[in-house]
């Protein structure tokens, strides 16, 4: 919606300097954007005697405006300026002036500037300097914005507060949200307390010695704890268990340690619970400390029978190596017999696909999909085992723009070909954190190959390190000398435990999830044989979804749902040496899914299947997808102070991949695949048939999304109604659902939202979120 008051300036100010030499016209559309603030700004430029104006408050320009001294109350030396500084607080949504009365200094002018230092954190008079008008002509945001925290807005005044007047150092964002200009307002912070001569925000040799005898621990307090904090803080949450987060503050306690020790095994560094200097590194720049051993490498460089000796005898235990060149020849590709020479020296391997990968032009759908095709085509022929993870490259310093509109469908048109050939091989991404980070969101890629070395990519700052994050890529070195080889350049890779493990054998064609396979196999004849001897009413291949779930999906609650478990029949298999698998590989996606989850849901599924109207919901959808969202909707009204908006909530933690949600990524597959077998079995397949069409190669799963989507729901409109029902419906096995999963936690009762002001558009957001963030999985695959 247009803003009136915006609209004025933007007319304003295209028509006092339209004719200004270099000044560049604003859209007059009453929104706020860089467009019109640049204008502002070069109004103001050309009111300071700059000529040509350019859109940047630049050095000159703050010079200049120093040179006026502070700007305030009844200042009327050009009535110009003051117009445009209070069009720009207009712009940011401080009432500056009464309207049509801009260029007179008033006091609601001093109480707009007094109510926006408070807001930055810098507080003090409503007068108007260099530093605070560059501040009020740019777009940031001093309230928090959504998506941000006030958590973090603190850490963003406080930083204002005590740095904002010292030469290096700028008034910075305030809108609850780690962003670059946050990291380098931090760094820039810890240079004078490290008492750097000139701080300018980067992580160079002066910043690191000094870092080197700063080791911070439990008992510690100061200036340099919070900052320590501070960046704990930007880097939370851990994603370990449920997602581990810590606290600002200026005393270092065991709250601290214990956090910190989580950060140390996430990032894959010595567990000291110390701010060492390692761990600071860590917190600061993408590729951490450059000089830790590692025991990752990857080379553009044919790696023969002396080149892997020299690597394995110098600790590296993984090498990544090229799939492909255009030129055969040129040694960045694997060479033929060269993955074998690499095994057979005691190293792993794992692929990467790069074709320049150096501008943005490279990447859209169509090349996307070339690039899988040809990928699965180089890993075939080179004898790689299905299964295994190809990491994809963004080899440059891509904008969040650019992810959006040529990145991302790049990757699904790498996920679209690799699925076209049966999904033998799945995509992971290279790049930086933010290209990492985004990629796993919206494609689903298995795990992440960051290029932390280039730490002054902006898509390196302001980013955590992502929790699918299998390799970080810390540092080159060039012209190794090898004894019986010439010298090769090679980048150190730190390489995640009980992550990727590459590529140790080759020429295994076998799904990744044969071992469940297998295993049902074998239950569902145990089950036939069980009941050719036992008097049982159920069939065999529910018998071995009860088996499945008896340890972890037996409980009263579930007794209460769906009816108790063969007891008998859990002691025969235990009898035989059956055990529950808790997880296998899922062979579409490369991740972990959990069996005892997925066959639960598969049974209750298969004790009371779907309503013959799909909007409406039952006992079945409780045991699935229903049950999973009352345990959301819960976790939404409990992070109601930064995820208003339930829609907001259900884009940033429904199904995405890596981050920490009671309704993960896996959590999503295993309904979806549950719901799947049980129909299958209600169709007249045995369990073992079910589950091996699923999971063998090239099977089923491959849609599991869009097969799912038609068959529960097939609309939009009816799998957002179906949504509003699990959460609201009047019966009581819902009630007593509704009252464990949700009433439990604390959170608002559905019901009792609904009736309170605005609370059924708050539902229906959320419901809408549930359903958008199953539409963007059908339209993945």
């Amino acid at each position: 919606m247009a803003d009136a008051q915006v609209l004025r300036a933007q007319k304003w100010v295209n028509s006092k300097y339209g004719s200004v030499s270099g000044y560049v016209a604003c859209p007059e559309n009453g929104s706020v954007g860089w467009g019109t603030v640049n204008s502002l700004v070069m109004g103001l430029q050309h009111e300071l005697g700059i000529s040509p104006v350019v859109a940047s408050f630049g050095p000159t320009t703050s010079t200049k405006f120093e040179a006026l001294g502070e700007i305030g109350f009844e200042w009327d030396k050009n009535r110009n300026i003051v117009a445009i500084l209070q069009f720009g607080l207009w712009c940011k949504g401080y009432w500056a002036v009464e309207p049509e009365s801009e260029g007179w200094f008033t006091g609601v002018t001093r109480d707009a500037v007094e109510k926006l230092r408070s807001n930055m954190g810098i507080g003090g008079p409503g007068v108007i300097n260099a530093k605070i008008a560059k501040a009020i002509l740019n777009m940031d945001a001093y309230v928090v914005v959504a998506g941000g925290t006030d958590k973090i807005r603190g850490i963003q005044q406080w930083l204002n507060q005590n740095y904002w007047t010292k030469s290096a150092a700028s008034i910075g964002p305030c809108d609850g949200i780690y962003s670059r200009d946050v990291q380098k307002a931090l760094m820039i912070a810890l240079q004078y307390e490290l008492g750097i001569s000139a701080p300018n925000g980067n992580f160079g040799p002066g910043t690191q010695a000094a870092l080197r005898n700063v080791t911070l621990s439990e008992g510690s307090s100061g200036t340099l704890v919070s900052l320590f904090t501070a960046a704990c803080v930007f880097n939370e949450p851990v994603p370990i268990g449920d997602g581990v987060r810590t606290t600002f503050k200026s005393t270092f306690d065991a709250k601290t340690t214990e956090y910190v020790k989580l950060f140390q095994e996430f990032s894959y560094i010595s567990q000291t619970g110390k701010g060492d200097y390692t761990t600071w590194a860590q917190l600061l720049v993408s590729m951490g400390d450059p000089d830790r051993k590692v025991t990752g490498s990857d080379t553009r460089y044919v790696i023969s029978g002396a080149r892997a000796k020299w690597l394995y005898d110098n600790g590296y235990r993984i090498v990544g190596r090229y799939l492909y060149h255009p030129d055969p020849s040129y040694e960045k590709q694997i060479q033929p017999g060269e993955l074998e020479t690499i095994l057979a020296s005691g190293l792993a391997a794992f692929p990467i696909f790069q074709v320049h990968g150096r501008n943005v032009s490279e990447y859209n759908y169509p090349t996307g999909y070339q690039h899988g095709l040809k990928a699965h085509e180089m890993a075939e022929g080179f004898g790689i085992n299905r299964g295994t993870t190809i990491y994809f490259a963004v080899d440059y310093d891509t904008t969040q723009e650019e992810i959006d509109a040529n990145v991302i469908p790049y990757f699904h048109g790498v996920a679209s070909a690799l699925a076209a050939q049966g999904k033998k091989y799945v995509h992971g991404v290279y790049g930086s954190r933010n290209v990492c980070i985004n990629v796993t969101n919206k494609t689903y890629a298995r795990y992440s190959f960051v290029s932390g070395m280039s730490w002054g990519f902006s898509g390196n700052l302001g980013f955590p390190l992502p929790a699918n994050w299998s390799f970080n890529q810390i540092k080159e070195t060039g012209g190794i000398a090898i004894p019986g080889s010439d010298p090769i350049d090679l980048d150190n890779d730190a390489w995640r435990p009980k992550s990727d493990p590459g590529i140790t054998s080759l020429n295994r064609d076998a799904s990744p999830a044969s071992n469940f396979i297998t295993l049902i196999s074998n239950l569902y004849n145990a089950a036939v044989d069980y009941k050719a001897s036992h008097s049982s009413d159920r069939t065999a291949s529910k018998l071995v979804m009860e088996f499945m779930r008896h340890k972890s999906y037996g409980g009263v609650q579930w007794k209460a749902l769906i009816g108790d478990y063969d007891h008998d029949f859990v002691s025969y298999a235990n009898g035989r040496g059956f055990d529950i698998l808790p997880e296998f590989t899922d062979p579409v996606t490369g991740y972990r899914i959990g069996a005892e989850h997925m066959l639960a849901t598969a049974d209750g599924h298969y004790v009371v299947d779907q309503p013959s109207n799909a909007m409406s919901v039952n006992v079945g959808d409780i045991t699935g997808w229903g049950g999973d969202l009352m345990t959301f909707y819960t976790d939404w009204r409990n992070s109601e102070e930064k995820y208003a908006s339930g829609k907001a909530f259900c884009d940033a933690k429904l199904a995405k991949p890596g981050v920490s949600s009671s309704f993960g990524f896996a959590d999503l597959i295993e309904d979806a695949d549950g719901y799947l077998i049980a129909r299958a079995v209600r169709g007249g397949k045995d369990i073992a048939t079910a589950v091996r069409e699923r999971y063998s190669n090239g099977g089923t799963a491959l849609k599991r999304f869009s097969d799912y989507f038609a068959q529960r729901w097939g609309s939009a409109g009816n799998c957002k109604q179906a949504a509003w029902n699990v959460l609201t419906k009047e019966d009581p096995i819902f009630d007593l659902a509704r009252g464990y999963f949700i009433t439990l936690d604390g959170a608002m009762y559905p019901a009792v939202m609904i009736n309170a002001p605005g609370g059924s558009d708050k539902l229906d957001s959320f419901v809408q979120g549930f359903t958008d963030a199953l539409l963007a999985r059908v339209g993945a695959e």
